[in-house]
């Protein structure tokens, strides 16, 4: 319903503030740019201009449309943007938190290989703060992970709900009862400082149970029972339940950031960049 080409007329003359004026900037006739308008009006039911001998104004059913109209030639744009670059080539050293390639990365990743096959893509898989330092250090061009709220470093891709999670079938978590017990990756864990700072400002103890450097660890020691994790709650690993939130106190958020080293984005660097952004909400796997 929305076609791109009357989208961008009718944006031209609301732009020139005429439809003689959109025609030559379009390099149109100006019969054609009056017809691409009058078959969006068309198409939505709706009159966009209000006009009369003198004047041409946007009725508010036009205001609405000129903000659709810009989303969706931005997005097309980008599109194009992001098709046009099959011809990048060049390595490319790229890491990813654990979490994050456990759910719907690969498949993305997957996708853009098959759209740039001359990049060479290297990939990392570890704790956010040891991919980041590894950015810093020049031995990563680009990395996905997360961060806390309150920290700047990396570009928001999107924010997300800690929980504290465990197994269905384990026993409640009581922290009245004794220590809680926790199940961590190891130090510098972003969850890990998260659960025990957390636990530390409402007075409550906990002894480690478990400590692995894998999310299939993590996992695996939550469905025995071994204890509880806090987590990213869309990328929540399955199987595994939150807790009721009356149990233990609310960890807070995270930040899952793309972290750039700082200079001026390489060809590669922004087409993954780009390819992520765009699937943020299905990298969102919850």
């Amino acid at each position: 319903m929305l076609d791109p080409v009357l989208l961008r007329s009718f944006v031209a003359v609301d732009r020139e503030g005429g439809f003689t004026a959109a025609a030559t900037r379009l390099g149109l006739r100006q019969s054609t740019v009056s017809g691409h308008v009058a078959r969006l009006e068309k198409s939505v039911g709706r009159e966009l201009f209000r006009r009369d001998t003198r004047n041409l104004e946007l009725t508010a059913d036009g205001a609405a449309m000129l903000g659709f109209a810009r989303t969706i030639l931005d997005a097309s744009q980008q599109a194009e943007d992001y098709f046009a670059e099959s011809d990048l080539s060049g390595v490319l050293r790229f890491g990813a938190s654990d979490d994050l390639v456990a759910a719907e990365l690969p498949e993305v990743l997957l996708e853009f290989r098959r759209s740039h096959p001359r990049i060479d893509l290297e990939l990392t898989v570890g704790l956010s703060e040891t991919l980041g330092a590894k950015v810093a250090a020049g031995e990563l061009d680009l990395a996905f992970g997360m961060r806390r709220p309150g920290e700047r470093h990396g570009e928001l891709v999107w924010r997300d709900r800690l929980v504290w999670a465990g197994s269905p079938d384990g026993e409640v978590v009581d922290p009245a009862a004794g220590p809680v017990p926790l199940v961590t990756y190891p130090p510098p864990s972003i969850t890990r400082r998260a659960a025990m700072e957390t636990l530390e400002r409402a007075g409550l103890v906990w002894r480690t149970t478990c400590v692995t450097d894998s999310l299939l660890g993590l996992r695996a020691a939550v469905l025995a029972g071994l204890g509880c994790i806090v987590h990213a709650e869309s990328l929540l690993p399955d199987g595994l339940v939150p807790l009721p939130g009356h149990v233990l106190p609310d960890p807070g958020d995270a930040d899952f950031v793309l972290i750039r080293r700082p200079r001026p984005a390489t060809g590669p660097e922004a087409a993954l960049a780009t390819a992520i952004v765009a699937n943020e909400r299905r990298l969102r796997r919850s």
